[in-house]
């Protein structure tokens, strides 16, 4: 989904895609070959494996991908003398924090996802010394999947009202904006983590209402609490991340999550 908006925005580069089943991140002779013959001055690394219910009963799989493939991403992008951005989650933290998690903060991934990211963000710091960690959270984008999505699907549907959980909270993040901010970073890298998510704040719940609002769907919302819905593996209630680093970098600041929202809705009208 976020390969598919920067190869969409960034069309003014010269690109080369890597996917499956040509270019498998785990494959280090075909990641080596694919980065080797394209020679490139930046590395977007933005292959996971992100379905965080699956990585708890795949664990083999969850750090195959995100952390020996993500090994292999910055060794192969070190040697070819690359900038490596990679993108990684708020889910290295636990989500118990009061407030919203900056660069300079611990992580402790409570999940198998977090701490397949977290060794993943682990690796590109000791594979590959030119690089960004970009955490990001919340993401939706031209053609999903994502919650925003899921939300339009069963939005359209006839049946009772559609409970959404309200006591986890978060930054809503379109793709664009992310995108942005990576064109903004390939003309002004910023080595380490930085955070990438749109300014304010809201629940899933809240979330939901405001994609019910714009689409102007017609099935009832209900809010409820993370208990009524257990999970495989357990979401952060506080998924909140601050844009310290961009900030101080001069960066220009993110869109609030309702305006990209807003601005999605009207772009991408079918999602």
């Amino acid at each position: 989904m976020l390969g598919r908006t920067l190869q969409r925005r960034l069309a003014a580069h010269e690109l080369y895609i890597a996917d499956l089943p040509e270019v498998d991140i785990t494959v280090m002779g075909q990641l080596e070959a694919a980065i080797r013959s394209f020679a490139p001055d930046v590395v977007l690394h933005c292959a996971a494996m992100t379905a965080v219910d699956g990585c708890e009963s795949q664990t083999d799989l969850a750090f195959k991908v995100n952390a020996l493939g993500s090994a292999n991403v910055a060794a192969c992008a070190n040697r070819a003398g690359a900038w490596l951005i990679a993108i990684s989650t708020d889910y290295v933290f636990d989500g118990r924090l009061d407030r919203p998690y900056h660069e300079w903060d611990n992580p402790a991934p409570a999940t198998v996802y977090g701490q397949s990211k977290y060794a993943g963000e682990m690796a590109v710091r000791d594979h590959c010394p030119g690089h960004t960690i970009l955490r990001i959270a919340w993401l939706y984008g031209p053609g999903g999947p994502s919650f925003l999505h899921t939300m339009l699907k069963l939005g359209r549907q006839e049946g009772a009202a559609l409970k959404v959980v309200n006591d986890q909270i978060g930054n809503p993040t379109s793709t664009d904006a992310v995108a942005s901010v990576i064109a903004w970073l390939l003309e002004n890298p910023v080595p380490g983590v930085v955070h990438a998510t749109c300014e304010g704040a809201a629940t899933w719940y809240e979330f939901a209402k405001r994609i019910f609002d714009l689409w102007k769907l017609p099935r009832a919302l209900e809010a409820c609490c993370t208990a009524e819905f257990p999970r495989p593996a357990p979401r952060p209630a506080n998924s909140r991340l601050e844009k310290r680093v961009l900030r101080l970098a001069g960066a220009p600041p993110m869109p609030h999550w309702r305006d990209a929202l807003e601005q999605f809705a009207h772009a991408w009208p079918e999602g």
